[in-house]
């Protein structure tokens, strides 16, 4: 990434009102999952932010391959601290932190099916060490990133989705190995923020994605980006009636950091762009009517035996009411992340 286009990517962060960098100058900051997309992202633009402003906040990252955190860390404004470490073995994790954000998870659906106990066994311990790691350095803040699947299969009846409603999770699908992980660590993060006092909140993240997303990606989104990109139709598997909901990188990471900021403890807050909440069908139609140029359309190969395995179709529309009461507003647009994402991929990021 050439360096104008690395400034402009974090310039909408840096420059968001509703994070408080005032409480973050001069601190200390560990982010867990610092080498996937949002951890990333969040590290990045903390450092961005120190160059321009001269905040002088310390970022550390626990990793386990730290040549692979060095490449992805190689043309930022500095280089963060690194502990190399597995989160899942390693019994402590030393040092003092006045902010936390805990990112690290199991994010293959793969995974989740063929190792369920080990997705159940990273989430629980990894948190509780996280926590522990809060309370005995008396953090100023810290962020757990849960998902928008905490809500499981919920009716359309319950739409929009408030952070106080939870919807059906069955305990007999070892997919549900990460859904379920995730509520308990919610649960386990008020726990601490109630006995102990730990200033936790919860991230309820939607679907993520934007420009930093790796190529070799497999979801629906990136897709239908590649699609784009080779002239190919897309292909639909299903009558694509299921409902998305999605957030752009940069806007996630700006929440975030707000949330980190601003937020109430023992609190959960939805993170999504209600604008850019539709169904799979709008979606694949609207990449191919804006952003192929006539070159690609929308085909439909539904199999009478659900041989890809699809689940059933979802209606699930959340709510950014609370999240936006903290001052926060997001700025992109679907289209605008797939333009970015199929730009950046074009010109080798």
């Amino acid at each position: 990434m050439e360096r104008s286009e690395y400034m402009e990517m974090f310039d909408r962060i840096i420059n968001d009102r509703c994070i408080r960098w005032d409480k973050l100058s001069g601190s200390s900051v560990l982010i867990t999952g610092g080498t996937g997309l949002i951890g990333s992202t969040l590290t990045k633009a903390i450092l961005e932010h120190n160059r321009v402003f001269g905040t002088d906040i310390s970022v550390t990252l626990p990793v386990r391959d730290q040549a692979k955190a060095e490449k992805i860390y190689g043309n930022s404004s500095s280089m963060p601290e690194m502990i190399v470490m597995d989160l899942a073995s390693s019994r402590y994790i030393p040092g003092r932190y006045d902010y936390i954000i805990h990112g690290a998870s199991v994010t293959s659906s793969q995974t989740m099916v063929t190792d369920p106990v080990g997705t159940i066994d990273l989430a629980y311990t990894g948190t509780k060490k996280i926590l522990e790691l809060a309370r005995r350095s008396g953090s100023k803040g810290v962020v757990y990133l849960s998902s928008m699947e905490v809500y499981g299969i919920t009716d359309s009846s319950m739409n929009p989705i408030t952070e106080d409603k939870l919807g059906f999770v069955s305990l007999s699908n070892v997919r549900s190995s990460y859904q379920e992980s995730k509520r308990i660590c919610e649960l386990l993060a008020y726990s601490y923020y109630r006995e102990y006092g730990v200033p936790v909140v919860t991230a309820r993240l939607a679907q993520t994605f934007g420009p930093g997303v790796d190529r070799s990606d497999g979801r629906i989104y990136s897709q239908f980006a590649k699609s784009i990109m080779e002239g190919r139709d897309i292909v639909l598997h299903t009558e694509g009636n299921s409902v998305g909901n999605y957030c752009d990188i940069r806007d996630t990471a700006s929440a975030i950091l707000c949330l980190l900021t601003t937020g109430a403890g023992g609190e959960a807050y939805n993170v999504v762009n209600e604008a850019n909440t539709l169904t799979i069908r709008d979606m694949a139609q609207m990449c191919a009517a804006k952003l192929s140029e006539g070159k690609t359309g929308v085909v439909f190969d539904i199999p009478e035996d659900n041989r890809y395995g699809y689940a059933p179709d979802t209606k699930m529309r959340l709510s950014s009411a609370k999240l936006s009461k903290l001052g926060w507003s997001p700025c992109y647009t679907l289209e605008d992340m797939f333009r970015d994402l199929i730009s950046r991929w074009e010109n080798g990021g």
